[in-house]
């Protein structure tokens, strides 16, 4: 048995490099979408490669794929990193109501960033609020209010909003609107419309910030446990029995027709269950960087879109990746037209994929971070 008091209870100094890891992983992803090269992969004629291309896009309504994780992977970590980040500011002086004060203006600019988005892509005034942004101005403002609340209580709170958003769903009085699980015959369709003003919005619910606070709270929970000062070991124990546990209940739900898997309008099953994932993914993270020390030098190339995740994300949805596509697409086809139309696509979308992250570094060798 090994006693190393180093090895079973090292103590948190500074960051906990697998949360950076996770953020920039998770949105060095995101960059990957605005490239197109996701659905160039899905239209290969080779089967390893489609199915990755589909996995790496979202599920058409039941079910779940890679991709419908990706979301609450963001909003998870954002969860994570609020009891690291409050530490920091206390212990450089700041008072709680500063902090305060900069978690209400950080919700309202995330929610104005995330509504612009919809503005500028539509040309003209709409109201839409679907996008990560905007759902995280929520989740992250309730995380943040309720973060020293004790475990129990931001557990059952957590259980609490996914049962009323489940029963929500299944009253919902309104004619047309009162099929919970069929797409655009839901509650999350009739507020859309009711919000948007149109007949028929997005099948993506804006009430998807109820269900999903979920997922920013457990990550707070998951946050404070890696700040403790428990041993590894039972660190590693807790996270693995709460993402087991999690996706127990989720494939559960769906498995026995209780409540289906479905990310568009965010059931209780599919919180459940990506939120499991999410929970297992920070512990493997945990387990390899900042215990094991494997992977230190491979996960800085991630950790660099970490540190400007934000202004990479505004970056390519308002256009960026477009942008890039026009300055590298003429050298892709004039370097590799041997290749083929098929593979210059790929290529092209490699090369933006690349700037993307050439940005990112950047920005982190000059110091630039962008905050809110």
């Amino acid at each position: 048995m090994n006693t190393d008091s180093q090895t079973l209870n090292p103590p948190v100094q500074g960051r906990v490099t697998s949360i950076d890891f996770f953020r920039g992983f998770t949105m060095f992803l995101l960059a990957g979408e605005a490239t197109e090269l996701y659905g160039h992969l899905e239209k290969s004629n080779i089967g390893v490669v489609q199915f990755l291309g589909m996995e790496l896009s979202h599920h058409e309504w039941h079910g779940l794929h890679f991709w419908d994780l990706i979301q609450p992977f963001f909003m998870f970590i954002v969860g994570v990193a609020i009891p690291f980040a409050v530490a920091n500011r206390l212990k450089k002086g700041d008072s709680i109501k500063t902090i305060t004060r900069h978690a209400l203006k950080r919700s309202a600019l995330l929610l104005f960033l995330g509504w612009a988005l919809y503005f500028t892509d539509a040309g003209k005034l709409v109201f839409r609020f679907q996008n990560v942004l905007a759902q995280l101005s929520v989740t992250y403002l309730v995380a943040f209010l309720i973060r020293n609340k004790s475990f129990k209580f931001q557990m059952v709170f957590t259980l609490i909003i996914l049962l009323l958003i489940d029963l929500a769903y299944r009253f919902f009085p309104v004619d047309g609107f009162n099929h919970p699980w069929v797409n655009f015959e839901n509650l999350g369709a009739w507020f859309n419309n009711k919000i948007e003003g149109v007949d028929k919005a997005s099948e993506w619910a804006t009430l998807n910030f109820v269900s999903t606070t979920s997922h920013t709270v457990w990550g707070v929970l998951c946050g404070k446990l890696l700040m403790s000062d428990k041993p590894v070991s039972k660190k590693i124990l807790t996270l693995l029995i709460a993402g087991v546990s999690a996706l127990l209940i989720g494939y559960s739900l769906d498995g026995l027709n209780i409540t289906p898997i479905i990310k568009k309008i965010a059931t209780s099953s599919f919180v459940f269950a990506s939120g499991g994932w999410a929970i297992l993914a920070l512990c493997f993270c945990y387990w390899l960087i900042d215990v094991k020390k494997q992977f230190l030098t491979g996960s800085k190339m991630f950790i660099i879109v970490g540190m400007n995740s934000i202004f990479i994300y505004l970056f390519f949805s308002i256009g960026g990746g477009g942008f890039i596509h026009r300055i590298i697409a003429p050298f892709s086809n004039l370097l590799f037209s041997w290749t083929g139309e098929y593979m210059v696509e790929i290529i092209t979308s490699l090369g933006i994929w690349a700037v993307l992250w050439y940005i990112c570094y950047w920005l982190y060798k000059n110091k630039i971070f962008v905050k809110i």
